[in-house]
């Protein structure tokens, strides 16, 4: 592992959102718009218009407040650092209790590794970290594994039968 590698957060899907909504947007104009006399003329009138431009435009606030966030994770071998542009988390690796990586139950898509599970001393609720939501996810899950390598596992549940 190279000694503080910097992983960013990924904005693939704000980006393919905004686009798709201007698209959208454009391609509604067009249709509903109408040329007379070598003039096109958009209709205002049509409460989809408005529609679109609203999420078109929400998209575009949500995209420019998460590059502003500047969310990155550096890990190192002796801490986990979270890191946007207000706050600043770290975790050390010798306050891991348990960790796993492994793929979430709840969710299915592609991929063999989904979730790290990281369970902290003194914390009732384990940190995850979802993979597909950084750059260079293999890099980062390879990372994790020398890490892990280093730490317990976490124990299997055991359903008993009272």
């Amino acid at each position: 592992m190279v000694e503080g590698t910097v992983y960013k957060y990924k904005l693939d899907f704000y980006y393919q959102q905004t686009l798709m909504y201007l698209v959208t947007f454009i391609l509604y104009a067009v249709v509903r718009g109408s040329i007379l006399e070598d003039r096109f003329s958009f209709v205002f009138q049509d409460p989809i218009v408005y529609i679109i431009a609203l999420f078109f435009a929400v998209s575009v606030v949500v995209l420019i407040l998460n590059l502003w966030r500047g969310r990155r994770l550096l890990v190192t071998s002796e801490k986990l650092v979270f890191h946007s542009r207000h706050r600043e988390r770290v975790f050390p690796v010798a306050d891991i209790e348990w960790m796993h990586i492994g793929k979430e139950r709840l969710v299915r898509t592609a991929g063999r590794f989904q979730q790290i599970s990281i369970k902290m001393k003194g914390r009732s609720m384990p940190i995850r970290i979802r993979v597909g939501r950084y750059e260079r996810d293999r890099e980062l899950v390879a990372d994790m594994e020398v890490i892990a390598a280093h730490v317990p596992r976490r124990h299997k549940r055991r359903f008993r039968l009272r």
